[in-house]
């Protein structure tokens, strides 16, 4: 059974893969708007999946609550960065210098969730509620 941290990296995983597929599309504006459609869903889905199934159960423990709340506002900055992605022809340079601004802040995020978050949240979560979060999570993703 996934617990999770499991279900977690599977995603961070998949945005991980979009970003390096979308910096790749150098000339190529239909694959970068799929690429982009693909990475903004995934994001928007998972930060507010993993706010509900994640952070939120988290942040009622003093151990934990910090970096609940430092997450949640990462997720917040990721939003504004896609905002102006949103904003900005996707054929010039400023719109690739706004990726590569977020890849920087996601890849950032995803490592001192793994680095960091998941190994408090395993002390503060239990081997049932790690599963239970995990079905919670992985229901409002698909």
């Amino acid at each position: 059974m996934k617990n999770i941290f499991d279900v977690l990296k599977d995603s961070h995983e998949k945005q991980r893969i979009l970003l390096d597929a979308l910096l790749q599309t150098s000339g190529d504006t239909q694959a970068r708007q799929e690429f982009y459609a693909s990475l903004k869903d995934e994001l928007t889905k998972h930060a507010r999946a993993e706010e509900r199934h994640f952070y939120a159960p988290l942040i009622e423990s003093d151990q934990a609550i910090d970096m609940s709340r430092h997450g949640i506002a990462e997720h917040h900055d990721i939003d504004k960065v896609l905002e102006q992605l949103d904003c900005t022809d996707m054929s010039s340079a400023a719109w690739l210098k706004l990726m590569k601004t977020l890849k920087h802040k996601v890849i950032h995020h995803l490592e001192e969730e793994e680095q960091r978050f998941f190994q408090s949240a395993g002390r503060v979560l239990d081997t049932e509620q790690k599963q239970t979060l995990a079905r919670q999570y992985e229901k409002e993703m698909a």
